[in-house]
C-alpha cells in the first residue's frame, strides 16, 4: 500500500496550506468512512467547477485556485486523502469533447481535440477499489442546469455532463461508485499510481499555440461560461439543441 499513500510533486500533501486545511477540518480523527465522505464533499463543493491553466499542477495549488476539473479535483482529492492515510490511486482515460459543449463555445470549442485527458480516484475501503469521478461538478452548478433542462430525465451530454440519469446522478459518496462524466469516455489508459506518472505518459493532444490559446483565452471564457450557469443566467433552446445529444 505505500505507493498509493506517498508524497509526490503534484500530490504535496505535506504543504502548509493543506495540512492547515486538514487540521482545520479535524478529519484525522475521523474513522474512513467518513474521512473519504467529508473530503470527498469538500472536494465537490467548496472546490467550483472550473478550469485550471493547466492538468500538472500540485494540490496546493488546486486548493489555492478554489476550483477544478476532473483532472486537477483528482490530484486535489488524492492529496487530502494521503494525507489522511487513505490509500489512491488514479485511472486515466480521454472523453469526447461534445461533453465540453456549452462551457467551451465558439472557436474554443473549434480548437479542442476530439478526445480529451480524463481521469477519475480509485480510492480502497475496506480491501475495495471505489471509482470515484462524481466529485467534478459542484452541486450548485449541477443543480443549475437541472434546473435549465428539467425537461431532459435520463442521457444528458454537454457542460461537464455525460450521464444516462440527469436529474439524479450518482455523485454521492456511500461506499460505491460515483460518477459524472462516465457515459463521455471513450479510452482507457488504466491505473497510475500517482497523477504524476499519469501525466508524464499522457497529456492533452494540443500544439503549443493552441495550448497557450487555451490557458490564456480558452480557460477564462470557460470559466465565464460556467459561471453564468452557476449565476442562473439564461440559456436559450438553440443553444442546448446545438451541444447536448440526450434523450427525453
Amino acid at each position: 500500500m505505500n505507493q498509493y499513500l506517498k508524497e509526490t510533486k503534484l500530490l504535496n500533501f505535506k504543504s502548509s496550506f493543506i495540512q492547515k486545511l486538514v487540521k482545520e477540518r479535524q478529519w484525522e480523527s475521523d474513522d474512513d468512512f467518513i474521512k473519504i465522505q467529508k473530503i470527498y464533499n469538500f472536494v465537490r463543493d467548496e472546490i467550483k467547477f472550473g478550469y485550471n491553466i493547466d492538468d500538472a499542477i500540485s494540490a496546493s495549488d488546486i486548493l489555492l485556485d478554489g476550483y477544478g476539473q476532473c483532472n486537477t479535483k483528482g490530484t486535489l482529492f488524492m492529496a487530502l486523502l494521503r494525507s489522511v492515510g487513505i490509500p489512491c490511486r488514479i485511472h486515466g482515460s480521454t472523453i469526447r469533447k461534445e461533453l465540453q459543449k456549452g462551457a467551451m463555445t465558439g472557436i474554443v470549442y473549434e480548437l479542442a481535440p476530439q478526445n480529451i485527458l480524463h481521469s477519475w480516484v480509485e480510492v480502497q475501503y475496506e480491501e475495495r477499489w471505489y471509482n470515484i469521478e462524481g466529485f467534478i461538478l459542484d452541486k450548485i452548478y449541477l443543480k443549475k442546469l437541472q434546473e435549465k433542462f428539467s425537461e431532459y430525465t435520463a442521457s444528458f451530454c454537454g457542460y461537464g455532463v455525460a450521464t444516462d440519469n440527469f436529474q439524479n446522478p450518482q455523485i454521492d459518496w456511500n461506499a460505491n461508485d460515483t460518477y459524472i462524466q462516465k457515459e463521455g469516455i471513450n479510452n482507457d489508459y488504466g491505473v497510475f499510481n500517482s497523477p504524476d506518472q499519469l501525466f508524464e505518459k499522457h497529456t492533452q493532444q494540443l500544439s503549443m499555440l493552441k495550448k497557450w490559446i487555451f490557458q490564456n483565452i480558452g480557460r477564462i471564457l470557460m470559466n465565464r461560461n460556467v459561471e453564468k450557469i452557476r449565476q442562473n443566467h439564461d440559456i436559450s433552446a438553440k443553444d442546448m439543441s446545438s451541444f447536448s445529444r440526450t434523450e427525453k
